[in-house]
Formats: C-alpha cells, sequence, structure tokens
C-alpha cells in the first residue's frame, strides 16, 4: 500500500505566448481550472498506475475542495485521511508559455494547517513494507515526523524535495529514497552548476555518506539513480512538451507504484520516465497524468 502525506490544491492555469518578464504582463490565450498539489498529483500518479492508494492532507472548507479532490476520488483514491478545516483550499497560480514551460505560484492554505499529529495519525495506519511518500508542500514539522515515524515502523519512504525550500537538504538525509531535479540535487549535494560527470561523482559521495538511494530526474535527458552503490540511468520518451505541470509528479507517483508492484529498480525507473514524458502531452497537473495501459503501450 502506498500512502501519499502532502499537499493538495485547485490549480489556476493561463497559458500565453512566452512567459512574462519581471514586472511585465502579457496577453494570456486561455484559462482553466484543474485539481493539482504536490501530493495529489503525486498520489492520483500512483493510483493510474494500479496500487491502492491512501491520501493524507487538507483541504479548505470553500468551493475549490470538492474539485481539488474529484479526480482522486473518481479514480478510487482512500480520502478517509484528507481533514476539511477552517478556510481556504490550496492554490496554485501558473502560467504556461508557448514552450510548454511554467511560471507557478503557490499559495499554501490548508495545506499549511497540516500538522504532525496528522503525520503519526497517517503513518500509524501503514504496516512495514508499504510506501510512504512526501514533498514539501506541507510544514516541515509534519514532514519531519512522518519520516521518523516510518523509520520508526518500518516503513519505506520516498521524499521528494520539491519544492526546494531552506530544510530541504537536512529533510533529504532522514528519507529512504530521494528523489529530486537537477536543480534540487545541487543543494542537496551543496555543489552548484555540475556536469554529467560532476552529477554522478555526488551521487556516489552522497550515497556512501547515507546508504540512500538517490534519484536525479533531468527533464528530456531521462534519469539517473543510485541504489545498492549501481548507477541506473533511464530514458523517457522524445516528445514536443505541451505543458510540462506534473510530470516530475508522474514520475514520483509512477516510480513509487511500481517499487510497490514488485517491479526491479531499474523498470521502476523507466516506467516512471515514460510516464513522465507522457504527462507533458496535455495541459493541466492531474488531467494529463496517463492511465497505465498508455504507459504500457508506449513501454
Amino acid at each position: 500500500m502506498i500512502t501519499v502525506f502532502g499537499s493538495i490544491n485547485m490549480d489556476l492555469i493561463a497559458t500565453t505566448g512566452r512567459l512574462p518578464k519581471p514586472g511585465e504582463t502579457v496577453a494570456g490565450n486561455s484559462f482553466a481550472t484543474a485539481a493539482g498539489g504536490k501530493g495529489a498529483n503525486q498520489a492520483l500518479a500512483a493510483r493510474r498506475a494500479g496500487r491502492y492508494v491512501h491520501m493524507a492532507g487538507a483541504v479548505g472548507k470553500d468551493g475549490f475542495a470538492a474539485d481539488a479532490l474529484a479526480l482522486l476520488d473518481d479514480a478510487g483514491t482512500d480520502l478517509s485521511l484528507v481533514k476539511h478545516v477552517d478556510g481556504p483550499t490550496g492554490t496554485a497560480l501558473i502560467l504556461v508559455g508557448g514552450d510548454g514551460e511554467n511560471m507557478i505560484a503557490v499559495v499554501p492554505g490548508a495545506n499549511g494547517l497540516v500538522t504532525a499529529t496528522d503525520a503519526e495519525t497517517a503513518v500509524g495506519k501503514m504496516s512495514e513494507g508499504d510506501i510512504l511518500m512526501l514533498q514539501l508542500e506541507v510544514p516541515v514539522d509534519a514532514v519531519e515526523r512522518a519520516l521518523s515515524a516510518a523509520r520508526a515502523k518500518g516503513v519505506t519512504s520516498i521524499l521528494n524535495l520539491a519544492p526546494l525550500i531552506a530544510d530541504a537538504p537536512r529533510l533529504g538525509r532522514l528519507a529512504d529514497i530521494v528523489i529530486a531535479n537537477e536543480t534540487e540535487f545541487e543543494r542537496l549535494a551543496g555543489q552548484d552548476g555540475m556536469d554529467a560527470e560532476a552529477r554522478e561523482a555526488a551521487l556516489h559521495r552522497l550515497h556512501q555518506e547515507t546508504g540512500q538511494t538517490l534519484i536525479v530526474t533531468l527533464g528530456g535527458d531521462g534519469v539517473i539513480a543510485i541504489r545498492d552503490g549501481v548507477i541506473s540511468k533511464a530514458q523517457g520518451l522524445k516528445i514536443e512538451p505541451v505543458d510540462t505541470v506534473g510530470a516530475g509528479d508522474t514520475f514520483c507517483g509512477y516510480f513509487a507504484a511500481s517499487l510497490d508492484d514488485g517491479l526491479d529498480f531499474p523498470t521502476a525507473l523507466r516506467r516512471a520516465a515514460v510516464a513522465g514524458s507522457l504527462a507533458c502531452l496535455k495541459a493541466g497537473a492531474q488531467p494529463s497524468i496517463p492511465s497505465s495501459k498508455d504507459v504500457a503501450d508506449r513501454i
């Protein structure tokens, strides 16, 4: 079983011909709303990958709450650990440029009211060998408590170091598996401007220090990882991206689901990389997450 402990948002998405520069206004082409939040996105990806998933987090008592949970509910995600609190549901304000790149501002809302007690409750319902997935869009003390409780209970923890907050390097040391993009990994390693050779050396160094499984997503260049002293690499698909929002979350959810399904590590990386590529072909975070059949067909 997979439990995702993290954020639940509504995404407010505007598309533009290009992203604005600071202080600049550009004309938009379209506007849409879509369920999002890194936690909810990863939970839905794991569910669409075919695994049983609990979502743990919080939504507000507002007009966005039901819509923020709708796709998770429709997919059969267990929402019994989602609490409803006074105030607004978390929101993300997203601009998507003509090349598929994006700019995002996140307003925590109810996500900021997720507590360490909620973390203990969520992990308390898990069993040894289950998988706990976390990100950094809920309060640091709640994430830290969840990681500590998971380790004490024999639950495998996967921490996605996003968004890149000041506590990310410290929290990263508490997880069994860490997933980071290039920038996040540089912060974790304490080394800026890595080329491919430096990145691989840093993976070996950190792995020797911590024994953790470390995964670095590289966008169109695929993914590189280290586990049990062995470097693995995987490629996604060659695509023309429509919208990269949610691609990293799709990777994370599919990777967790693949491990939960008993796939070997290189196969899990490849499956997750292909799923992340497919998520770039549609607009929106959750609507773009592919089904398990879509991923299998492309592989």
